[in-house]
């Protein structure tokens, strides 16, 4: 069986030392992947952002704060697993600037310059070496199945997970998975144990015959 990386939750960006930027992630579906994974066989690595939920007790947890910091995890893990699960939701900006002491209110508006982070997925994609896959996630709220093979070839991935922003902190999910050329191969709507099980089946089924799309 494969070893195999998965990200999960939320990342961190701070803007002072008590002020960040995040998202709702609760990282029930990366603990949803990383049970059905177990429960397959595999063994398996979380790397895994501030979290409430409770991780199979089987699976060697990383945690990390910032997009930063789960990049350089998931990139170390990454040289020791046969595959990698991007169900991570890493905030895609970081506030140029960071303030060392807490803004104070002046009554006047405040404006952020913000730029973008490090796409963890992306680079897991680019790096991976002959052999290893990656699976992407794609949250988007509109023209989803587009979107998703867009980020597919962009972040070259094997497959990717197109799911919308009602799987954001909830017990419910409604995926398609879609392979490297852009066809869909499943489609599940349930909870995100069910959704989990089926994507890990599936996964497992792809895995002997597919040719992995390797980036020279």
């Amino acid at each position: 069986m494969s070893r195999i990386l998965i990200t999960s939750g939320p990342t961190r960006q701070y803007l002072d030392p008590v002020r960040y930027l995040t998202n709702a992630s609760s990282g029930r579906m990366g603990s949803a992947l990383a049970a059905a994974a177990i429960a397959e066989g595999h063994q398996v690595v979380i790397v895994s952002g501030p979290v409430s939920v409770a991780y199979p007790a089987a699976a060697e947890i990383i945690n990390v704060e910032t997009t930063d910091e789960m990049l350089t995890a998931s990139m170390s893990a990454f040289e020791s697993c046969d595959g990698a699960i991007g169900a991570a939701a890493p905030c895609d900006y970081m506030p140029r600037f960071i303030q060392t002491q807490k803004i104070a209110k002046t009554g006047d508006a405040l404006q952020l310059e913000l730029i973008e982070t490090a796409d963890v997925v992306a680079m897991l994609g680019q790096r991976k070496k002959q052999g290893q896959w990656v699976v992407g996630f794609a949250l988007e709220t509109e023209d989803r199945r587009f979107r998703a093979t867009v980020k597919l070839q962009k972040k070259c991935c094997d497959w990717i997970v197109s799911n919308g922003p009602q799987a954001i902190d909830s017990d419910q999910n409604d995926i398609e998975l879609l392979n490297r050329h852009g066809d869909v191969i499943l489609t599940v709507q349930g909870t995100k144990e069910q959704v989990a099980t089926e994507l890990m089946k599936k996964i497992s089924e792809q895995l002997p015959d597919e040719k992995l799309d390797v980036k020279r």
